[in-house]
């Protein structure tokens, strides 16, 4: 799993784990103090806010001979999307229909209908047939925000439906997503941190393990459970297979995290202030991280 911790990715997770919450900016040598902590170099930071800076995610101001990074309004959508994710968040039971989105994007427009898919993808739609996506929440906003994002009202339709059959609403959803899939790699989660959520909780409470190591685990464990938020659509429970991983694989993340929080927390402070002012949201709940699971 660790692998995959390239030092834009966990800038991204930095952002939106923590500094996020601290005015959405922070002074480049911070930034390259923290990823030290997960063994990426100066060069490598400068390299990958470099490269998020240009692609739109942040921006830059000068203070002195000091640089700061900010997140721009792009940045802070992206940010506020994942955040309000409605799959983690406790559902209302479903009532039985399916919103329903198809479009006939014209190639000269294939760009588009790429970033589409995308954003489909990410929001929970399942592809039934040709250009014709369905989703069993009820995201007539959602819908609303991406036609006016891409400007295709004159390609797309949307409308709600009762599935008549002739098989089984399992049927539709075998078809939109690979439900096996998702739950092997909520069983390869589960597996990993186990373990390991009941070494480090043991360790914390002997005051075995420093505010460092515990920034450095609630980071990995966050960077590697937001990726469900790409694979999982969030259905709801009427939906599911009997033995679904997810909600087992929710409850560890929510414990574990809650294990880490506290010192971790304490540990970004203490290298955000030798550079930042710190001006931490005082609505901001370190317990509650929007990935936790409502129960």
């Amino acid at each position: 799993m660790q692998n995959s911790l390239n030092t834009r990715s966990m800038i991204f997770t930095l952002y939106g784990d923590y500094i996020r919450h601290y005015g959405s900016e922070i002074w480049i040598g911070s930034l390259i103090r923290l990823l030290e902590e997960f063994g990426h170099n100066e060069q490598a930071v400068r390299a990958a806010i470099s490269r998020m800076n240009k692609q739109g995610w942040i921006a830059a101001r000068k203070q002195g001979n000091k640089s700061y990074y900010y997140l721009t309004e792009r940045g802070s959508k992206r940010m506020d999307e994942a955040a309000k994710r409605i799959f983690k968040v406790q559902q209302e039971p479903w009532n039985g229909e399916w919103l329903m989105f198809t479009y006939t994007i014209p190639e000269e427009k294939r760009s588009i209908r790429d970033e589409l898919r995308k954003e489909l993808v990410w929001s929970g739609f399942g592809l039934l047939a040709n250009s014709f996506w369905i989703s069993p929440h009820p995201s007539s906003e959602q819908i609303q925000a991406m036609i006016d994002k891409y400007d295709i009202k004159d390609y797309v339709h949307s409308f709600t439906a009762v599935y008549n059959g002739p098989n089984e609403n399992d049927k539709l959803v075998s078809e939109c997503w690979d439900l096996n899939d998702i739950n092997q790699r909520y069983n390869e989660f589960i597996v990993a941190y186990s373990q390991k959520y009941v070494i480090d909780k043991n360790k914390i409470e002997k005051r075995e393990m420093t505010d460092g190591e515990c920034f450095v685990e609630r980071t990995k464990l966050v960077h590697e459970y937001r990726k469900f938020l790409f694979i999982d659509p969030g259905l709801p429970q009427e939906l599911l297979p009997s033995e679904w991983l997810g909600d087992h694989a929710a409850s560890l993340f929510s414990d574990y995290y809650r294990a880490l929080a506290g010192p971790a927390s304490r540990f970004f402070e203490s290298i955000y202030a030798e550079g930042n002012e710190l001006k931490k949201n005082t609505k901001y709940d370190v317990l509650n991280h929007p990935l936790i699971q409502e129960k």
